[in-house]
């Protein structure tokens, strides 16, 4: 079991590419880290890094040893989901991620009920609007509100989120209420959720020849919905939101739907994981609880809690 935890370690290491960034994905400090990766390199008599004060990388051997370690730590796992199914008892860590509103929102107030329900199972969630790469980052399950075009993941739809243009009663006040899409591009400021490749460089709205993109612009942007979220609040600037996430402030006037019949295209709420040969019961287990909590938050639009015991 050390050997196969300090295959672990090794394949973080390489894939974040430092050993304080594997060892802290792993709950492991640096210093646990590196001894696993010294005991490794020992064992096989071989340099698996080269190491420099502003880098770690590989050694030919490494990366060769890299691959043949993620095939013995993807059979080990397979087996275990194997064993699994049988016991009828899964165990082990989930990796998940999320984006910022949705996770906090929907997918965050869930997770403890959901330990609670199946105490061997740890979940590890990280946050982020920024695209992440699954396979490269070991993610188990990616949920996500938008519309993915990986094919070579597998997707679980979750429910349709309608999305709304709003702003605050002031920002309307003082630059007025668009009343056509094309208005958006007049004097607005459009507030965009940008980060390095982002596919929200436009909106994409109903018109009466259907749905068309809208190249309209902001003076200042963010790598962050909730971000975003505030500034409209503070009457700065219109945002396209999932209604889910800007609910309570329509209910209570913070923020007015603009160009109702214009409404943005809707966005899928659902998750992504990866194919694999055994589906893992825990993964399994996870979706179908988010998915049922999920489904009665959207209708509901109230917090999500689990059913009571």
């Amino acid at each position: 079991m050390a050997y196969l935890e300090s295959l672990r370690v090794f394949c973080r290491v390489v894939e974040l590419g430092s050993i304080t960034s594997g060892g802290r994905d792993l709950r492991l400090t640096p210093a646990v880290a590196s001894k696993r990766i010294k005991e490794l390199e020992q064992h096989l008599g071989v340099r698996l890094f080269n190491r420099t004060t502003r880098s770690l990388t590989p050694t030919e051997v490494g990366s060769e040893f890299y691959k043949e370690a993620l095939r013995i730590l993807s059979a080990v796992d397979e087996a275990e989901t194997v064993v699994a199914q049988f016991s009828g008892a899964p165990r082990g860590t989930l990796r998940v991620t999320a984006p910022l509103a949705a996770g906090r929102r929907i997918i965050a107030p869930l997770v403890p009920d959901f330990v609670e329900a199946h105490p061997d199972i740890e979940v590890r969630m990280r946050m982020s609007d920024r695209k992440v790469d699954i396979l490269a980052d070991g993610i188990d399950v990616a949920f996500f509100v938008g519309n993915p075009h990986d094919s070579s993941l597998k997707m679980r739809k979750i429910a349709t989120c309608d999305r709304v243009l709003c702003a605050a009663p002031d920002y309307l006040e003082r630059f007025g209420t668009p009343d056509a899409p094309e208005d958006l591009m007049k004097g607005h400021n459009c507030l965009l959720l940008r980060y390095p490749r982002s596919p929200e460089y436009y909106w994409t709205l109903n018109t009466r020849s259907g749905f068309r993109k809208f190249e309209v612009k902001g003076k200042y942007d963010a790598d962050d919905s909730d971000v975003l979220l505030n500034w409209a609040l503070d009457g700065r600037g219109i945002i396209n939101k999932p209604r889910f996430e800007v609910a309570q402030a329509l209910r209570s006037g913070a923020l007015v739907e603009i160009l109702p019949e214009a409404h943005p295209i809707p966005a899928t709420f659902g998750c992504l994981y990866p194919h694999k040969k055994f589906q893992d019961p825990k993964v399994r287990l996870l979706v179908d609880f988010i998915t049922s909590r999920g489904q009665a938050y959207l209708q509901g639009l109230e917090a999500p809690r689990a059913d009571p015991a």
